[in-house]
């Protein structure tokens, strides 16, 4: 397996101590944990690192309910017992065959792969603390066990590992003691400007500036949820497409850069005086 080496592409900008955290992590087969605030590129790293590398990509979107059994496998326990009684018809299946009614889930998947592939485990911090060291068991050993017929699946090539957080609850120390961590702070209007260049290399550039200024002035306004990267590079490609200079008194298109009600009505509320 060749090494693994991450420089960033023409649709994200790497920062030098991101991009030499990610590749340690690669090199060293750890799982990567990255913070920041929503919109900072978290997920679009992962995705983006394995575009690169050319590499299948595995996401497990996590939710409050998850349980670390159904990222690796779920039994379909409806479908068999539908063919227990009606047949399964030509499906093939057999009904004393366990793996036969088994949905692999994100982990699995990428523990059954016959190649490298990079496992994305997104919003870790959606997850009960339990959750959380039980996943990163079943990461380090790179195996979990099908509980039904006592079975071990062990990951053929170990994936390459990232997991993003938003913060909104604290994960444990023994998860952060066994990965490496970063955090992606917002960008600086320099570094958005080199991000901005990727996705809008023949913008104009006062047509930049001019958003750039309003963007930032929003985000020190104290809203809810200030305006992100993401949410600017949308705007910005939409004032494009309008083909006007944005107003600082009134700029257009708001509703794409304040999501939450209670912003878009304070700032309203700020424009009307």
């Amino acid at each position: 397996m060749r090494d693994l080496y991450f420089e960033g592409t023409d649709r994200y900008h790497l920062e030098p101590e991101l991009k030499a955290v990610v590749n340690i992590a690669l090199s060293m087969e750890k799982p990567l944990l990255l913070t920041g605030e929503a919109g900072t590129g978290k997920t679009q790293l992962a995705l983006e690192a394995a575009r690169a590398l050319g590499l299948p990509v595995e996401v497990l979107r996590c939710k409050s309910t998850i349980k670390g059994e159904e990222a690796c496998y779920v039994q379909d326990t409806v479908l068999r017992l539908n063919d227990a009684r009606f047949g399964s018809g030509e499906s093939g299946r057999q009904v004393d065959s366990f793996y036969d009614y088994v949905i692999w889930g994100p982990i699995g998947r990428a523990f059954r792969a016959e190649r490298k592939v990079v496992l994305l485990l997104d919003e870790i911090d959606k997850t009960e603390s339990d959750v959380q060291d039980n996943l990163l068991d079943i990461l380090e050993e790179c195996q979990f066990t099908i509980r039904e017929v006592n079975e071990t699946v062990k990951a053929k090539i170990r994936p390459a590992i990232f997991i993003t957080s938003n913060a909104k609850r604290e994960l444990s120390d023994p998860f952060l003691r066994r990965c490496f961590c970063h955090h992606i702070a917002f960008p600086s209007p320099e570094e958005m400007r080199a991000i901005l260049a990727l996705h809008y290399p023949h913008t104009k550039a006062e047509l930049i500036e001019a958003a750039l200024k309003i963007f930032y002035e929003l985000r020190e306004r104290g809203f809810e949820k200030p305006p992100a990267t993401s949410e600017l590079i949308d705007w910005i490609g939409a004032l494009e497409r309008k083909g006007k200079m944005p107003d600082p008194k009134f700029p257009p298109l708001t509703g794409l850069l304040l999501k939450r009600s209670g912003d878009i009505l304070k700032h309203r509320r700020n424009i009307s005086r």
